[in-house]
């Protein structure tokens, strides 16, 4: 027997076992489905009870005021969830996402009443406004952030952004400098003061912020390798040294001895040079390998001027800074050196990641694995001989060994049921 109650009271009902339940719809998970709580007790007046308590822990949890607006939601999830969440450098992306994109457009509807098809609205309009769709997907993210902490707190019933999908990103086709062109541009900078920035750049992979916060505590020229703890970023009112993303950007990498001696040479050059600048070099509390002119920090947009300039005074065509460490792992992997290795090497996160953004170099992959695998089981083998279009097998000339094919072919015709046409010697197939 149930007891009918208004909507949102929840539901109480004496089960088959003659014991009370009672249920309470608690919202929406982020597929849309209903999720309820029970509660089970032995008698009408427990059960009640027991889903009073669950109300009132439940209803502590409700919005207060209904009328809070996504601008108002977003500006408290900033500032109270995503502060401690993410590094300072993306805290001020976000914060430029909501108030420069989300808030004038979202920001003054009711935050419950906020819509799939409003979402999907927004996301239209920004794609329209000539915004890349990469930008887009950003700020799709970080709405979807927000509401799922609204969800998860009951503020909501469902989060809305889940429901939309983000806009498609293509990726762009990776067009790193050949193995000719690299050498060109490295003979090039040979003397240039960071002649060694590049020389390490083009031989491990290392991103632009990682050789930039490359600290010479991090590297061991007698051992032969650097190691990544620190990335340089500029944000707010200066530079600073963050530590890396994820746990396998943080690595050491294995230098060649022609590295390790450009990094020593850029070492005694500088020496050399801060002494005679005396106090008008200004120098930094790191201690960076790489820094312009002064000592302090070297900018990634320096570093792109520099880097365009040097490839056009040698003809050679634009690409980026990172494009180098592109062509860093499109070097390894077209000289044989496993995936693995790569991925550790340029500190991806996951194999599949390396796999994806130089799927280019698979096919040559399959076909050096396909020449070593021949090399292994068939050098020194007798090859044989090619079959000329439009002949058959039977139309070579007779090899060793064909008269004893023929007699044995001969004897599986004599042995044949009487009711089973002979066939030409010459058209069966052996083996």
């Amino acid at each position: 027997m149930t007891t009918r109650r208004s909507p949102g009271e929840g539901s109480v009902y004496q089960r088959i076992d003659g014991r009370w339940e009672a249920s309470l719809s608690v919202g929406y998970s982020s597929e849309g489905k209903r999720r309820r709580r029970k509660v089970v007790a032995g008698s009408k007046r427990e059960v009640s009870a027991r889903l009073a308590k669950l109300k009132s822990e439940i209803e502590g949890l409700v919005v207060d005021d209904a009328r809070m607006t996504v601008a108002e939601w977003l500006h408290r999830w900033l500032t109270e969830e995503a502060t401690t969440a993410v590094r300072p450098r993306t805290l001020l992306v976000y914060e430029v996402i909501i108030r420069c994109h989300l808030d004038p457009v979202l920001g003054h509807i009711p935050l419950q009443k906020l819509t799939p098809p409003e979402v999907k609205a927004y996301l239209s309009q920004k794609i329209a406004a000539g915004l890349a769709a990469q930008t887009v997907r950003s700020q799709h993210a970080v709405l979807r952030r927000a509401l799922e902490i609204a969800f998860r707190y009951g503020y909501v019933a469902r989060n809305v952004a889940r429901l939309v999908s983000a806009p498609r990103v293509e990726r762009a086709e990776i067009h790193p400098l050949d193995k000719d062109e690299t050498r060109r541009f490295l003979d090039a900078v040979q003397g240039h003061r960071l002649e060694a920035l590049f020389v390490l750049a083009a031989s491990t992979g290392m991103r632009e912020g990682e050789v930039l916060g490359l600290t010479w505590a991090c590297v061991d020229l007698d051992g032969g390798f650097v190691r990544v703890e620190k990335t340089l970023a500029r944000y707010g009112l200066g530079y600073h040294l963050d530590p890396p993303k994820t746990r396998q950007s943080r690595r050491a990498i294995a230098i060649p001895a022609a590295v390790a001696d450009a990094l020593r040479a850029h070492r005694a050059t500088r020496q050399a040079y801060q002494f005679t600048l005396e106090s008008a070099w200004i120098g930094n509390d790191w201690d960076l390998v790489f820094t312009n002119e002064v000592g302090t920090p070297l900018s990634a947009s320096t570093l792109q001027q520099i880097f365009k300039r040097l490839l056009a005074s040698t003809g050679i065509r634009e690409v980026r800074f990172h494009d180098l460490r592109h062509g860093a792992a499109t070097f390894l992997l077209a000289q044989g050196v496993a995936m693995k290795v790569v991925q550790e090497m340029l500190g991806h996160a996951q194999m599949s990641m390396t796999a994806d953004l130089y799927s280019h170099v698979v096919p040559e992959l399959r076909r050096d694995a396909a020449d070593r695998i021949a090399e292994t089981l068939f050098s020194g083998r007798p090859q044989a001989p090619a079959v000329a279009p439009g002949t058959s097998h039977a139309d070579r000339e007779p090899r060793d060994g064909t008269a004893e094919c023929d007699h044995l072919a001969q004897s599986y015709v004599a042995v044949a049921p009487p009711m089973a046409p002979s066939l030409p010697v010459a058209n069966i197939r052996i083996g």
